[in-house]
Protein backbone atom coordinates (compact mmCIF):
# COMPACT_ATOMS: atom_id res chain seq x y z
CA UNK A 1 0.00 0.00 0.00
CA UNK A 2 2.86 2.32 0.90
CA UNK A 3 4.63 1.43 -2.34
CA UNK A 4 1.55 2.31 -4.41
CA UNK A 5 1.16 5.63 -2.64
CA UNK A 6 4.77 6.61 -3.32
CA UNK A 7 4.54 5.55 -6.97
CA UNK A 8 1.45 7.67 -7.55
CA UNK A 9 3.15 10.69 -5.85
CA UNK A 10 6.23 10.38 -8.10
CA UNK A 11 4.05 10.05 -11.19
CA UNK A 12 2.19 13.21 -10.19
CA UNK A 13 5.37 15.20 -9.74
CA UNK A 14 6.71 13.99 -13.12
CA UNK A 15 3.50 15.02 -14.87
CA UNK A 16 3.59 18.43 -13.17
CA UNK A 17 7.19 18.94 -14.31
CA UNK A 18 6.32 18.08 -17.89
CA UNK A 19 3.41 20.52 -17.77
CA UNK A 20 5.63 23.32 -16.51
CA UNK A 21 8.28 22.65 -19.19
CA UNK A 22 5.64 22.66 -21.91
CA UNK A 23 4.25 25.96 -20.63
CA UNK A 24 7.70 27.54 -20.53
CA UNK A 25 8.46 26.33 -24.07
CA UNK A 26 5.22 27.76 -25.32
CA UNK A 27 5.93 31.12 -23.74
CA UNK A 28 9.45 31.22 -25.27
CA UNK A 29 8.12 30.32 -28.71
CA UNK A 30 5.46 32.96 -28.45
CA UNK A 31 8.02 35.64 -27.49
CA UNK A 32 10.32 34.73 -30.38
CA UNK A 33 7.44 34.67 -32.84
CA UNK A 34 6.22 38.03 -31.61
CA UNK A 35 9.69 39.59 -31.91
CA UNK A 36 10.20 38.23 -35.39
CA UNK A 37 6.82 39.40 -36.61
CA UNK A 38 7.09 42.84 -35.00
CA UNK A 39 7.84 45.96 -37.10
CA UNK A 40 11.51 47.14 -36.80
CA UNK A 41 12.00 50.26 -34.69
CA UNK A 42 13.90 53.23 -36.21
CA UNK A 43 16.23 55.53 -34.18
CA UNK A 44 17.22 59.04 -35.14
CA UNK A 45 20.73 58.98 -36.74
CA UNK A 46 23.19 61.75 -35.65
CA UNK A 47 26.32 62.67 -37.70
CA UNK A 48 29.65 62.48 -35.86
CA UNK A 49 31.41 65.86 -35.53
CA UNK A 50 35.16 65.90 -34.84
CA UNK A 51 36.87 68.64 -32.87
CA UNK A 52 39.93 70.13 -34.60
CA UNK A 53 42.32 72.99 -34.20
CA UNK A 54 42.07 75.46 -37.05
CA UNK A 55 44.94 77.40 -38.58
CA UNK A 56 44.41 80.34 -40.93
CA UNK A 57 46.89 80.50 -43.80
CA UNK A 58 48.50 83.93 -44.16
CA UNK A 59 51.14 83.90 -46.95
CA UNK A 60 54.09 86.22 -46.58
CA UNK A 61 57.83 86.66 -46.99
CA UNK A 62 59.91 84.18 -44.99
CA UNK A 63 63.63 83.48 -44.69
CA UNK A 64 64.04 79.74 -44.11
CA UNK A 65 66.78 78.45 -41.84
CA UNK A 66 69.03 75.50 -42.58
CA UNK A 67 70.15 73.59 -39.47
CA UNK A 68 73.33 71.49 -39.78
CA UNK A 69 76.27 70.57 -37.57
CA UNK A 70 79.82 71.86 -37.84
CA UNK A 71 83.18 72.13 -36.11
CA UNK A 72 84.78 75.30 -34.84
CA UNK A 73 88.24 76.15 -36.18
CA UNK A 74 90.70 78.99 -35.65
CA UNK A 75 91.59 80.99 -38.74
CA UNK A 76 94.91 81.97 -37.10
CA UNK A 77 96.84 78.85 -36.19
CA UNK A 78 100.60 78.48 -36.49
CA UNK A 79 103.00 75.68 -35.56
CA UNK A 80 105.98 77.03 -33.60
CA UNK A 81 109.15 75.31 -34.86
CA UNK A 82 112.83 75.63 -34.01
CA UNK A 83 114.70 77.23 -36.92
CA UNK A 84 118.03 76.05 -35.44
CA UNK A 85 118.94 73.05 -33.32
CA UNK A 86 120.39 73.13 -29.84
CA UNK A 87 119.72 72.75 -26.15
CA UNK A 88 116.75 74.55 -24.62
CA UNK A 89 118.10 77.05 -22.11
CA UNK A 90 115.06 78.99 -20.85
CA UNK A 91 111.30 78.41 -21.16
CA UNK A 92 108.67 81.04 -20.36
CA UNK A 93 106.11 80.32 -17.66
CA UNK A 94 103.35 80.70 -20.24
CA UNK A 95 104.88 77.92 -22.38
CA UNK A 96 102.34 75.38 -21.13
CA UNK A 97 99.19 73.76 -22.46
CA UNK A 98 96.56 76.48 -22.71
CA UNK A 99 99.01 79.26 -21.82
CA UNK A 100 97.96 82.73 -22.98
CA UNK A 101 100.73 84.70 -24.72
CA UNK A 102 101.00 88.12 -26.33
CA UNK A 103 102.59 89.11 -29.63
CA UNK A 104 106.40 89.41 -29.33
CA UNK A 105 106.60 87.58 -25.99
CA UNK A 106 109.71 85.41 -25.55
CA UNK A 107 108.59 81.80 -25.25
CA UNK A 108 111.80 79.78 -25.60
CA UNK A 109 115.55 80.43 -25.56
CA UNK A 110 117.89 77.93 -27.22
CA UNK A 111 121.54 77.96 -26.03
CA UNK A 112 123.09 80.67 -28.28
CA UNK A 113 126.75 79.69 -27.74
CA UNK A 114 127.18 77.92 -31.08
CA UNK A 115 125.34 80.67 -32.94
CA UNK A 116 127.44 83.38 -31.26
CA UNK A 117 130.67 81.55 -32.19
CA UNK A 118 129.52 81.19 -35.80
CA UNK A 119 128.68 84.91 -35.87
CA UNK A 120 132.11 85.82 -34.50
CA UNK A 121 133.85 83.70 -37.16
CA UNK A 122 131.71 85.24 -39.88
CA UNK A 123 132.62 88.74 -38.69
CA UNK A 124 136.33 87.86 -38.65
CA UNK A 125 136.03 86.56 -42.21
CA UNK A 126 134.32 89.83 -43.14
CA UNK A 127 137.16 91.87 -41.64
CA UNK A 128 139.66 89.73 -43.56
CA UNK A 129 137.73 90.35 -46.78
CA UNK A 130 137.65 94.11 -46.11
CA UNK A 131 141.42 94.10 -45.44
CA UNK A 132 142.02 92.20 -48.66
CA UNK A 133 139.98 94.80 -50.53
CA UNK A 134 141.96 97.68 -49.07
CA UNK A 135 145.26 95.96 -49.93
CA UNK A 136 144.06 95.35 -53.50
CA UNK A 137 143.18 99.05 -53.85
CA UNK A 138 146.68 100.08 -52.65
CA UNK A 139 148.28 97.61 -55.05
CA UNK A 140 146.25 99.12 -57.90
CA UNK A 141 147.45 102.61 -57.02
CA UNK A 142 151.10 101.44 -56.99
CA UNK A 143 150.62 99.64 -60.29
CA UNK A 144 149.25 102.80 -61.84
CA UNK A 145 152.21 104.80 -60.56
CA UNK A 146 154.64 102.20 -61.95
CA UNK A 147 152.82 102.35 -65.30
CA UNK A 148 153.18 106.13 -65.36
CA UNK A 149 156.91 105.78 -64.64
CA UNK A 150 157.35 103.11 -67.30
CA UNK A 151 155.53 105.23 -69.85
CA UNK A 152 157.76 108.21 -69.03
CA UNK A 153 160.87 106.06 -69.38
CA UNK A 154 159.56 104.70 -72.66
CA UNK A 155 159.12 108.29 -73.91
CA UNK A 156 162.72 109.06 -72.98
CA UNK A 157 163.99 105.91 -74.69
CA UNK A 158 161.98 106.81 -77.80
CA UNK A 159 163.52 110.30 -77.83
CA UNK A 160 167.02 108.85 -77.49
CA UNK A 161 166.31 106.52 -80.40
CA UNK A 162 165.15 109.46 -82.50
CA UNK A 163 168.35 111.44 -81.76
CA UNK A 164 170.49 108.44 -82.53
CA UNK A 165 168.77 108.00 -85.86
CA UNK A 166 169.38 111.69 -86.65
CA UNK A 167 173.07 111.33 -85.86
CA UNK A 168 173.20 108.23 -88.00
CA UNK A 169 171.68 110.13 -90.90
CA UNK A 170 174.34 112.86 -90.60
CA UNK A 171 177.09 110.23 -90.44
CA UNK A 172 178.07 111.01 -86.91
CA UNK A 173 176.54 107.99 -85.10
CA UNK A 174 177.58 104.39 -85.32
CA UNK A 175 175.50 101.28 -85.95
CA UNK A 176 176.11 99.72 -82.49
CA UNK A 177 174.89 102.86 -80.79
CA UNK A 178 171.72 102.84 -82.94
CA UNK A 179 171.04 99.20 -82.12
CA UNK A 180 171.51 99.89 -78.42
CA UNK A 181 169.03 102.77 -78.60
CA UNK A 182 166.49 100.63 -80.43
CA UNK A 183 166.92 97.83 -77.85
CA UNK A 184 166.44 100.27 -74.97
CA UNK A 185 163.25 101.67 -76.58
CA UNK A 186 161.91 98.15 -77.08
CA UNK A 187 162.71 97.26 -73.48
CA UNK A 188 160.88 100.39 -72.26
CA UNK A 189 157.82 99.52 -74.36
CA UNK A 190 157.84 96.00 -72.91
CA UNK A 191 158.00 97.46 -69.41
CA UNK A 192 154.89 99.53 -70.17
CA UNK A 193 153.00 96.40 -71.21
CA UNK A 194 154.12 94.64 -68.04
CA UNK A 195 152.83 97.48 -65.86
CA UNK A 196 149.50 97.46 -67.69
CA UNK A 197 149.22 93.74 -67.01
CA UNK A 198 149.95 94.42 -63.33
CA UNK A 199 147.13 97.00 -63.28
CA UNK A 200 144.74 94.43 -64.79
CA UNK A 201 145.74 91.91 -62.15
CA UNK A 202 145.26 94.51 -59.42
CA UNK A 203 141.76 95.32 -60.73
CA UNK A 204 140.93 91.59 -60.82
CA UNK A 205 142.18 91.31 -57.24
CA UNK A 206 139.83 94.16 -56.26
CA UNK A 207 136.86 92.37 -57.88
CA UNK A 208 137.75 89.15 -56.07
CA UNK A 209 138.03 91.05 -52.80
CA UNK A 210 134.57 92.55 -53.39
CA UNK A 211 133.11 89.10 -54.04
CA UNK A 212 134.78 87.74 -50.93
CA UNK A 213 133.45 90.67 -48.91
CA UNK A 214 129.89 90.06 -50.23
CA UNK A 215 130.11 86.38 -49.26
CA UNK A 216 131.39 87.34 -45.82
CA UNK A 217 128.52 89.80 -45.37
CA UNK A 218 126.02 87.08 -46.34
CA UNK A 219 127.66 84.72 -43.84
CA UNK A 220 127.41 87.40 -41.14
CA UNK A 221 123.72 87.99 -41.95
CA UNK A 222 123.02 84.24 -41.77
CA UNK A 223 124.89 83.97 -38.48
CA UNK A 224 122.94 86.91 -37.07
CA UNK A 225 119.68 85.33 -38.25
CA UNK A 226 120.64 82.00 -36.68
CA UNK A 227 121.43 83.80 -33.45
CA UNK A 228 118.08 85.59 -33.54
CA UNK A 229 116.32 82.28 -34.26
CA UNK A 230 117.53 80.93 -30.93
CA UNK A 231 114.79 83.14 -29.44
CA UNK A 232 111.28 81.79 -30.13
CA UNK A 233 108.67 84.56 -29.79
CA UNK A 234 104.89 84.63 -30.23
CA UNK A 235 103.86 86.05 -33.64
CA UNK A 236 100.41 87.12 -32.34
CA UNK A 237 98.18 87.00 -29.27
CA UNK A 238 96.75 83.58 -28.57
CA UNK A 239 96.90 80.38 -26.55
CA UNK A 240 99.34 77.49 -26.77
CA UNK A 241 98.51 73.84 -27.33
CA UNK A 242 100.44 70.65 -28.08
CA UNK A 243 103.39 71.93 -26.03
CA UNK A 244 106.12 69.27 -26.11
CA UNK A 245 109.26 70.95 -24.79
CA UNK A 246 110.93 71.83 -21.52
CA UNK A 247 114.20 73.22 -20.07
CA UNK A 248 117.23 71.07 -20.94
CA UNK A 249 115.56 69.42 -23.92
CA UNK A 250 117.48 68.95 -27.11
CA UNK A 251 115.70 70.17 -30.22
CA UNK A 252 116.52 69.70 -33.88
CA UNK A 253 116.09 72.18 -36.67
CA UNK A 254 112.45 72.45 -37.86
CA UNK A 255 111.19 70.44 -34.86
CA UNK A 256 107.67 71.44 -33.75
CA UNK A 257 107.65 72.91 -30.26
CA UNK A 258 103.99 73.92 -29.85
CA UNK A 259 100.96 75.22 -31.72
CA UNK A 260 99.73 78.78 -31.22
CA UNK A 261 95.99 79.33 -31.69
CA UNK A 262 94.04 82.57 -31.68
CA UNK A 263 90.79 81.61 -29.86
CA UNK A 264 89.09 84.85 -30.88
CA UNK A 265 89.54 84.35 -34.65
CA UNK A 266 86.94 81.60 -34.87
CA UNK A 267 85.29 80.14 -37.93
CA UNK A 268 82.96 77.18 -38.32
CA UNK A 269 83.27 74.52 -41.01
CA UNK A 270 80.11 72.64 -41.94
CA UNK A 271 79.02 70.39 -44.78
CA UNK A 272 75.73 70.67 -46.68
CA UNK A 273 74.22 68.54 -49.40
CA UNK A 274 74.18 69.63 -53.02
CA UNK A 275 70.46 70.43 -52.74
CA UNK A 276 70.94 72.51 -49.62
CA UNK A 277 73.89 74.27 -51.25
CA UNK A 278 71.74 75.21 -54.25
CA UNK A 279 69.12 76.71 -51.89
CA UNK A 280 71.74 78.91 -50.23
CA UNK A 281 72.91 80.54 -53.46
CA UNK A 282 71.88 84.17 -53.92
CA UNK A 283 70.85 85.90 -57.13
CA UNK A 284 74.49 86.16 -58.21
CA UNK A 285 75.03 82.44 -57.70
CA UNK A 286 77.25 82.92 -54.65
CA UNK A 287 76.95 81.84 -51.05
CA UNK A 288 79.36 84.31 -49.40
CA UNK A 289 77.71 86.68 -46.93
CA UNK A 290 74.88 84.41 -45.78
CA UNK A 291 74.13 85.02 -42.04
CA UNK A 292 75.15 82.17 -39.74
CA UNK A 293 74.49 81.45 -36.07
CA UNK A 294 76.08 78.72 -33.96
CA UNK A 295 74.87 77.20 -30.72
CA UNK A 296 76.40 74.88 -28.14
CA UNK A 297 74.39 73.64 -25.14
CA UNK A 298 76.50 73.24 -21.99
CA UNK A 299 74.55 71.73 -19.11
CA UNK A 300 71.42 73.45 -20.38
CA UNK A 301 73.14 76.83 -20.75
CA UNK A 302 73.60 77.81 -24.42
CA UNK A 303 76.81 79.31 -25.79
CA UNK A 304 76.04 81.19 -28.99
CA UNK A 305 77.84 83.09 -31.71
CA UNK A 306 77.04 84.83 -34.99
CA UNK A 307 78.87 85.46 -38.24
CA UNK A 308 78.72 85.17 -42.02
CA UNK A 309 79.80 82.72 -44.70
CA UNK A 310 83.20 83.74 -46.10
CA UNK A 311 84.21 80.94 -48.45
CA UNK A 312 83.68 77.37 -49.60
CA UNK A 313 86.01 74.51 -50.38
CA UNK A 314 87.45 74.66 -53.90
CA UNK A 315 86.92 70.94 -54.59
CA UNK A 316 84.89 68.06 -53.21
CA UNK A 317 87.18 65.72 -51.30
CA UNK A 318 87.48 62.16 -52.49
CA UNK A 319 84.82 59.97 -50.90
CA UNK A 320 82.79 63.01 -49.74
CA UNK A 321 79.56 64.53 -50.99
CA UNK A 322 77.96 67.94 -50.86
CA UNK A 323 79.91 71.13 -50.18
CA UNK A 324 82.20 72.17 -47.34
CA UNK A 325 81.51 75.76 -46.28
CA UNK A 326 83.38 78.07 -43.90
CA UNK A 327 81.84 80.93 -41.94
CA UNK A 328 83.73 83.50 -39.86
CA UNK A 329 82.27 84.32 -36.43
CA UNK A 330 82.22 87.92 -35.28
CA UNK A 331 81.53 87.19 -31.63
CA UNK A 332 81.42 83.82 -29.89
CA UNK A 333 82.12 84.12 -26.13
CA UNK A 334 82.90 80.82 -24.43
CA UNK A 335 83.35 78.82 -27.64
CA UNK A 336 86.68 77.22 -28.51
CA UNK A 337 88.24 75.59 -31.59
CA UNK A 338 87.25 71.94 -31.77
CA UNK A 339 83.72 72.42 -30.42
CA UNK A 340 81.00 70.50 -32.31
CA UNK A 341 78.16 73.01 -32.65
CA UNK A 342 74.76 73.42 -34.23
CA UNK A 343 74.90 75.76 -37.22
CA UNK A 344 71.85 77.75 -38.35
CA UNK A 345 72.23 79.29 -41.81
CA UNK A 346 69.68 81.84 -42.98
CA UNK A 347 68.62 81.12 -46.55
CA UNK A 348 67.54 83.70 -49.14
CA UNK A 349 63.93 84.89 -48.59
CA UNK A 350 60.91 83.15 -50.10
CA UNK A 351 57.71 84.95 -51.05
CA UNK A 352 54.09 83.75 -50.82
CA UNK A 353 54.86 80.99 -48.30
CA UNK A 354 53.28 79.96 -45.01
CA UNK A 355 54.56 78.06 -42.00
CA UNK A 356 52.38 75.21 -40.76
CA UNK A 357 52.98 72.43 -38.21
CA UNK A 358 54.39 69.25 -39.68
CA UNK A 359 51.41 67.38 -38.20
CA UNK A 360 49.11 69.32 -40.52
CA UNK A 361 50.72 67.86 -43.67
CA UNK A 362 49.74 64.38 -44.74
CA UNK A 363 52.04 61.74 -46.16
CA UNK A 364 50.45 62.31 -49.58
CA UNK A 365 51.40 66.01 -49.55
CA UNK A 366 47.93 67.32 -48.76
CA UNK A 367 46.32 69.36 -46.01
CA UNK A 368 42.74 69.28 -44.72
CA UNK A 369 41.02 72.60 -45.33
CA UNK A 370 37.80 73.53 -43.54
CA UNK A 371 35.27 74.23 -46.28
CA UNK A 372 31.59 75.21 -46.42
CA UNK A 373 29.37 73.80 -43.68
CA UNK A 374 32.55 73.06 -41.68
CA UNK A 375 33.39 70.02 -43.78
CA UNK A 376 36.95 69.00 -44.53
CA UNK A 377 38.46 69.17 -47.98
CA UNK A 378 41.74 67.58 -49.08
CA UNK A 379 43.99 70.15 -50.78
CA UNK A 380 47.35 69.34 -52.37
CA UNK A 381 50.19 71.72 -51.42
CA UNK A 382 53.85 72.11 -52.37
CA UNK A 383 56.26 71.54 -49.51
CA UNK A 384 59.26 73.89 -49.77
CA UNK A 385 61.25 73.41 -46.57
CA UNK A 386 61.27 71.58 -43.27
CA UNK A 387 61.89 73.76 -40.21
CA UNK A 388 62.11 71.51 -37.17
CA UNK A 389 58.52 70.47 -36.34
CA UNK A 390 57.12 72.90 -38.92
CA UNK A 391 57.11 73.00 -42.71
CA UNK A 392 57.01 75.79 -45.26
CA UNK A 393 54.48 75.47 -48.07
CA UNK A 394 53.61 77.50 -51.14
CA UNK A 395 50.43 79.19 -49.93
CA UNK A 396 49.37 81.50 -52.74
CA UNK A 397 46.27 79.35 -53.44
CA UNK A 398 45.40 78.93 -49.75
CA UNK A 399 45.51 82.56 -48.70
CA UNK A 400 42.88 83.21 -46.02
CA UNK A 401 41.70 79.60 -45.80
CA UNK A 402 41.61 77.65 -42.57
CA UNK A 403 43.24 74.23 -42.32
CA UNK A 404 43.47 71.54 -39.64
CA UNK A 405 46.57 72.15 -37.52
CA UNK A 406 46.92 68.49 -36.48
CA UNK A 407 45.73 65.56 -38.56
CA UNK A 408 44.63 62.25 -37.06
CA UNK A 409 43.69 58.94 -38.69
CA UNK A 410 40.01 59.72 -37.92
CA UNK A 411 40.00 62.85 -40.07
CA UNK A 412 39.43 62.89 -43.81
CA UNK A 413 37.71 64.66 -46.65
CA UNK A 414 33.96 65.19 -46.11
CA UNK A 415 33.98 64.87 -42.31
CA UNK A 416 32.23 67.64 -40.43
CA UNK A 417 34.30 69.34 -37.73
CA UNK A 418 34.01 71.91 -34.99
CA UNK A 419 36.77 74.30 -33.94
CA UNK A 420 38.35 74.02 -30.52
CA UNK A 421 38.72 77.11 -28.39
CA UNK A 422 42.45 76.59 -27.80
CA UNK A 423 43.26 76.58 -31.50
CA UNK A 424 46.45 78.60 -32.06
CA UNK A 425 45.94 81.46 -34.50
CA UNK A 426 49.58 81.36 -35.63
CA UNK A 427 51.63 78.34 -36.69
CA UNK A 428 54.46 79.70 -34.65
CA UNK A 429 52.22 79.33 -31.56
CA UNK A 430 51.84 75.59 -32.03
CA UNK A 431 52.69 74.13 -28.63
CA UNK A 432 54.18 71.03 -30.20
CA UNK A 433 56.49 72.96 -32.53
CA UNK A 434 60.13 73.36 -31.57
CA UNK A 435 61.02 76.92 -30.50
CA UNK A 436 62.81 78.91 -33.14
CA UNK A 437 66.49 79.60 -32.46
CA UNK A 438 66.96 83.37 -32.48
CA UNK A 439 69.85 85.62 -31.59
CA UNK A 440 70.11 85.84 -27.79
CA UNK A 441 69.25 89.05 -25.98
CA UNK A 442 72.35 90.55 -24.39
CA UNK A 443 72.33 92.49 -21.12
CA UNK A 444 74.98 94.31 -19.09
CA UNK A 445 75.65 93.19 -15.50
CA UNK A 446 76.62 95.35 -12.59
CA UNK A 447 79.71 94.18 -10.60
CA UNK A 448 77.73 92.83 -7.64
CA UNK A 449 75.33 90.81 -9.77
CA UNK A 450 78.22 89.49 -11.89
CA UNK A 451 80.16 88.45 -8.77
CA UNK A 452 77.13 86.51 -7.40
CA UNK A 453 76.67 84.64 -10.67
CA UNK A 454 80.39 83.79 -10.96
CA UNK A 455 80.49 82.57 -7.36
CA UNK A 456 77.45 80.35 -7.97
CA UNK A 457 79.04 78.80 -11.09
CA UNK A 458 82.37 78.21 -9.30
CA UNK A 459 80.54 76.47 -6.44
CA UNK A 460 78.56 74.19 -8.79
CA UNK A 461 79.94 70.63 -8.64
CA UNK A 462 77.51 69.16 -11.20
CA UNK A 463 78.97 71.14 -14.09
CA UNK A 464 82.11 69.87 -15.92
CA UNK A 465 85.27 71.86 -15.30
CA UNK A 466 85.60 72.86 -18.93
CA UNK A 467 81.98 74.03 -19.13
CA UNK A 468 82.39 75.91 -15.86
CA UNK A 469 85.46 77.73 -17.20
CA UNK A 470 83.68 78.68 -20.41
CA UNK A 471 80.64 79.95 -18.52
CA UNK A 472 82.80 82.04 -16.19
CA UNK A 473 84.57 83.52 -19.20
CA UNK A 474 81.21 84.32 -20.80
CA UNK A 475 80.02 85.98 -17.59
CA UNK A 476 83.16 88.12 -17.61
CA UNK A 477 82.21 89.75 -20.92
CA UNK A 478 80.70 93.23 -21.05
CA UNK A 479 77.35 91.83 -22.23
CA UNK A 480 75.94 88.42 -21.25
CA UNK A 481 73.00 86.54 -22.84
CA UNK A 482 69.87 87.23 -20.81
CA UNK A 483 68.83 83.57 -21.08
CA UNK A 484 71.95 82.44 -19.22
CA UNK A 485 71.43 85.02 -16.47
CA UNK A 486 67.80 84.02 -16.01
CA UNK A 487 68.65 80.32 -15.77
CA UNK A 488 71.44 80.87 -13.26
CA UNK A 489 69.34 83.16 -11.10
CA UNK A 490 66.48 80.67 -11.33
CA UNK A 491 68.76 77.93 -10.00
CA UNK A 492 70.09 80.23 -7.30
CA UNK A 493 66.53 81.00 -6.25
CA UNK A 494 65.75 77.26 -6.17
Amino acid sequence: MRFLRRSLGGLFLFALTLALLAHAGRMLWSAVETRMNAEPRSFAQQERVAGVRGLTIAPGRTRPELVVFGELLSSRTVALRAAVGGTVQDVAETMVEGGAVTAGELLLQIDPADAESALARARVDLEDALSEGREAERALELARDELAAAEAQAVLREQALTRQRGLQDRGIGTAPELEAAELSASTAAQAVLTRRQAIAQAETRIDQAATRRARAEIAVAEAERDLANTRITAPFDGQLTEVAIGPGSRVAANEQLAVLVDPDALEVAFRVSATQYARLLNEEGRIAGAPVRVRLDVDGLPLTGAGRVVREAAVVAQGQTGRLIYAALDRAPGLRPGDFVTVIVTEPPLDEVATIPAAALGADGTVLAIGPEDRLESVAVEQLRTQGDAVLIAAADLAGREIVARRTPLLGAGIKVRRLDDTPADPGADPDAAPEMIAPEMIALDPARRARLVAFVEASDRMPAEARARLIEQLGAEEVPAEIVDRLEGRMGG
